[in-house]
């Protein structure tokens, strides 16, 4: 049977701890008693963990061997354009499990008033989500969750190789864009509800980054995004 993963908020030595909303969530939600096991990601390491104690808030474990963890090849950070809130979780969630590096989150030209101005603040929910979702799939560090930036800034970003999807590209599909690359960092950007503005394109365009295409079909900004950080991974981790 394969054992949960938690990814600690304490480490010492060989001994770990979940804290908070975090060690409530085992305690209550997963009647999570003393001795049980778990793996435990202590320090970028998973290790094997045994509960010894449990009190209000917080779950002590004792670390013992370390196991073996399959690292990624690509590096994969997403540029994703801030969007209604209850769908650019689901983004970020699904966008984790896959395998994400990094998202940054971005204020374009299109996004919405009231959500560029809440997005600051969101970012630590964003930030719980992908560590729920690391765990729930079994990866060794959650993705890092940047503050939100506006485009130009996160256009600096360095990266070997840098593709943004576009709905007017006609000719290069996504696929292609990455097919063969051994590119070891890579950014990939998604637009908001109702694309990129004709200028946040050119902006691309003299950055250098290669335009690509999902294909003929509109696609909503999430789907996008889980769409396109599936078929990124799958060609750069081949």
């Amino acid at each position: 049977m394969t054992r949960r993963r938690w990814i600690a908020d304490e480490v010492s030595g060989n001994r770990a701890a979940l804290t908070g909303t975090h060690a409530d969530h085992l305690v209550r939600v997963l009647r999570a008693h003393v001795g049980q096991e778990f793996d435990i990601v202590a320090n970028g390491l998973v290790r094997h963990g045994r509960i010894v104690s449990i009190t209000d808030g917080r779950v002590d474990f004792e670390l013992a061997e370390e196991i073996s963890a399959q690292p990624s090849i690509a590096t994969l950070t997403l540029l994703l354009a801030v969007f209604k809130f209850d769908r650019m979780e689901w983004a970020i969630e699904k966008c984790t499990e896959l395998g994400v590096t990094r998202v940054v989150p971005v204020i374009t030209r299109r996004t919405v008033s009231h959500l560029a101005a809440a997005a600051v603040k969101r970012a630590e929910r964003w930030r719980r989500i992908a560590l729920q979702a690391s765990e729930q799939s079994r990866r060794a560090t959650p993705p890092d969750i940047s503050a939100p930036q506006k485009l130009r800034d996160a256009l600096a970003i360095p990266a070997a190789v840098k593709v943004v999807l576009s709905e007017s590209e006609q000719q290069i599909r996504l696929s292609d864009a990455f097919s063969g690359s051994n590119a070891s960092n890579v950014l990939l950007a998604v637009g908001p509800e109702g694309g990129w503005a004709s200028d946040e394109l050119q902006l691309f365009e003299d950055a250098g980054w290669i335009s690509a295409s999902l294909g003929s079909t509109v696609l909503r900004s999430e789907t996008a995004a889980i769409a396109a950080t599936a078929i990124a991974l799958a060609e750069l981790n081949r």
